[in-house]
């Protein structure tokens, strides 16, 4: 491996609607405290077991919120980001970046000893299927 991290950035629009304890997750991030180096986004660092966002299931821990009801994230104090979401409303509409890491790495060549990627199952159990029905359909045939 080439000690490189790659991610796979999408976006996705998660509707909520506010539970008995709120959304159900807590916040980082802010100009005044990023948690991100040379990021003042906002991120989820916590789902409440059994809140609004944990039943849903989409939003996850280390996602990155880009607006809550069309209204911007960028450049505010944390606080500023804490207000806009206790003040949101009952239903309430995220825009959310997720970063999925993803295999680095060469994707060709792999040393003696290290897996394909492949199980072996997965490349057996089907040869073997077409090898069983060839050699039926070879004896059907001499029939």
């Amino acid at each position: 491996m080439n000690g490189r991290v790659d991610y796979l950035v999408t976006e996705e629009e998660i509707n909520l609607t506010r539970g008995p304890s709120g959304l159900g997750f807590n916040i980082v991030g802010g100009t005044d405290q990023q948690y991100v180096s040379n990021d003042s986004g906002i991120y989820v660092s916590r789902i409440k077991e059994d809140g609004a966002a944990a039943l849903d299931g989409r939003l996850q821990e280390g996602d990155k919120i880009l607006s809550i009801n069309g209204q911007d994230l960028k450049n505010l104090l944390h606080q500023d980001a804490v207000n806009l979401f206790r003040n949101a409303g009952y239903a309430v509409s995220l825009k959310v970046q997720h970063r999925l890491q993803v295999q680095n790495g060469p994707l060709g060549h792999r040393g003696e000893g290290e897996p394909s990627g492949i199980p072996m199952p997965v490349v057996l159990v089907p040869l073997f299927a077409l090898t069983m029905l060839g050699a039926w359909a070879l004896m059907r045939y001499r029939q």
